[in-house]
């Protein structure tokens, strides 16, 4: 095995450049120190003919997002114990944080009487559920499992650009990525390399611990709207390692206060449920009663069935609230935040507003409402027309959009359509499973890429792949 290649400015495969943090490289272009071996072993590989069997293993597991196969690329993301630290005590901190904010939110809303986050932010939040008010939900309920989205700037440190609490996908494309690639790697993996093992076990044990009174063995069902939905495989795959049924709308009816569910051994009362439907409101925009709430609410509100992430919990994963969160976590726990959030600003303070229309071309403009990338205007990306449309957008309706930082992802080695090593942007999917007595944030996470030079977009639905994350004890 040769040494790892060294990288320079100049024409070539793998180009530095400094508007970017380099995962793998140094700012010398030396490998660091983690990625030497993985680097060097690479150096002698056929690295096309290592995308070709680690794609053949992903095809042959039929790992999907939507209609089309999930890429991944075989190329490791590293993270060592010390930075991974870091994550592990700043997303348990954030999501407390977020737990204490979304109870309160239904609650006395202490926040808001403080003057911390302003009421209309949290009352015109999409996901703002008022058939929750009043109703007693433990707070870890509503965030029993959270994917936290990590990115690194050209100064190399993390930070939180969006929450994800409601329906979070990812998992179990994390462990297929690994699945695929460790077989055909060119090199042992490093021999404190964090498991993940464990991490279906600590989701069903908090699915678990949210059976209402906490007494006997629940039964507890993973609900999906079936082939129709994006993360139909990862719905499979989840109920199969969590060992409980996969059910669909059809197989759901009310009865006498409770759900039940029409499963193979004749129907039964649902203790806990693990909603992953694409319909995740209580009401339509008309007022009327979505189908999720025409079934599970009542149960849910008379105590008699746990929704998991509980109904409600989507307000704090809104955009808007994200640019609060640093504040939660100084008001509710008394701290200083681990990561901070990506700055974000809130567009109907006319103030904030005038702000930030003036530098257009140096945030990102995002619809507050939206999701899997759609919508945004990458200013430094974007054409001048692009960028007049998105400014009239904020004026006539300042409080449907949010405004970031733009955030110049930082670049991890990929093998490229060429079979060669190219820089592609990437950031972190991180999950968070939280029951009553822990937080807990399991060893790994999704790292995703945009498939094409220079992409700043990096969701599955705008085309970008995944890799393993080595997470080193």
């Amino acid at each position: 095995m040769g040494a790892a290649p060294q990288v320079t400015r100049g024409p070539g495969a793998y180009q530095l450049d400094d508007r970017f943090h380099d995962e793998a490289y140094d700012a010398a272009g030396r490998p660091r120190a983690a990625y030497e071996p993985v680097l060097s072993a690479l150096a002698g590989a056929d690295l096309s003919a290592l995308a070709k069997a680690v794609d053949a293993d992903v095809r042959k597991m039929e790992v999907s997002f939507g209609t089309s196969p999930f890429h991944v690329d075989p190329v490791p993301r590293i993270f060592e114990r010390s930075e991974w630290d870091l994550v592990e005590r700043g997303l348990a901190q954030r999501v407390r944080a977020l737990r204490a904010f979304t109870a309160d939110v239904y609650g006395d809303r202490r926040i808001v009487a403080d003057g911390i986050v302003p009421a209309r932010a949290i009352d015109g939040a999409e996901h703002f559920e008022p058939w929750m008010l009043g109703v007693e939900v433990p707070d870890w309920a509503y965030m029993s499992m959270a994917g936290i989205d990590l990115v690194r700037g050209a100064h190399g440190r993390l930070a939180v650009l969006e929450d994800n609490l409601r329906t979070p996908s990812g998992l179990t494309y994390a462990v297929a990525a690994r699945d695929a690639c460790r077989p055909h790697l060119p090199c042992e993996p490093p021999k404190h390399l964090r498991p993940l093992d464990g991490v279906y076990e600590t989701l069903g044990a908090a699915l678990r611990s949210a059976v209402p009174g906490g007494d006997g063995e629940p039964l507890v069902v993973l609900l999906s709207d079936g082939p129709s939905n994006s993360a139909w495989y990862e719905h499979r795959v989840l109920a199969r390692r969590l060992g409980v049924p996969l059910v669909t709308p059809d197989d759901l009816y009310p009865s006498r206060g409770r759900l039940r569910a029409m499963l193979d051994g004749g129907s039964r009362d649902v203790d806990v449920i693990y909603r992953r439907t694409d319909e995740d409101r209580l009401l339509e925009r008309d007022g009327r009663a979505t189908w999720v709430a025409e079934v599970l609410l009542d149960p849910c509100r008379a105590g008699r069935l746990s929704c998991v992430n509980a109904f409600g919990g989507g307000v704090a994963d809104d955009k808007l609230i994200h640019g609060y969160v640093d504040a939660m976590v100084r008001f509710y726990l008394r701290e200083e935040p681990l990561i901070r959030s990506v700055p974000t600003y809130d567009l109907g303070v006319e103030s904030t507003r005038e702000s930030v229309l003036a530098r257009l071309d140096e945030v990102v403009v995002k619809p507050r409402a939206g999701h899997g990338g759609h919508g945004i205007v990458v200013g430094p990306h974007a054409t001048p027309e692009d960028r007049e449309v998105a400014a009239r957008r904020v004026r006539a309706e300042p409080e449907a959009w949010v405004a970031q930082e733009t955030v110049m992802l930082s670049r991890h080695p990929t093998v490229d359509g060429d079979g060669v090593l190219a820089p592609r942007h990437v950031d972190l999917r991180a999950f968070v499973v939280s029951s009553e007595d822990e937080v807990s944030v399991p060893p790994s996470g999704l790292t995703r890429f945009g498939r094409d030079p220079g992409a700043l977009v990096v969701n599955s639905s705008q085309d970008g792949g995944g890799k393993d994350t080595w997470v080193i004890a």
